[in-house]
């Protein structure tokens, strides 16, 4: 008397509401406030942003990367900056970092908010 097995159940449908891709102007939302981010929060904004959007859009998870490098490349200069006060010039290194990094992260935004891609001239590309 041999038994068999009952056959395996078939496989679930997939769940509705599962990670959808973003529109259009979602993805142009969320890359300008990726690159906006940074302003307030350095480089956790385009990080979040990245991880939590970055699979539902290529443009997103470009330009957040982008915006995350160029975090790290700000925080660096600022870090510099910082030990080169003890020479008085790095008060004014940090300044100018502060005023250039504002003025980029603007013009990345309004870039990205328009649909087109945006590369910072001064950036370490550390993330691919």
């Amino acid at each position: 008397m041999s038994t068999t097995p009952p056959p395996p159940p078939p496989p679930a449908a997939p769940q509705p509401g599962g990670e959808q891709p973003l529109s259009q102007s979602d993805e142009r939302l969320w890359a300008a406030l990726g690159q906006l981010s940074g302003i307030l929060v350095s480089f956790i904004g385009p990080l979040l942003i990245m991880l939590i959007f970055g699979p539902r859009s290529a443009f997103v998870k470009k330009e957040s990367t982008e915006a995350l490098n160029f975090q790290i490349t700000v925080a660096i200069a600022y870090i510099i900056g910082f030990v080169l006060t003890f020479v008085v010039i790095g008060i004014f290194i940090v300044l100018a970092v502060w005023v250039v990094s504002l003025i980029f992260m603007i013009m990345a935004a309004l870039k990205n908010k328009d649909g087109l891609d945006y590369r910072y001239p001064v950036c370490i590309r550390f993330i691919k």
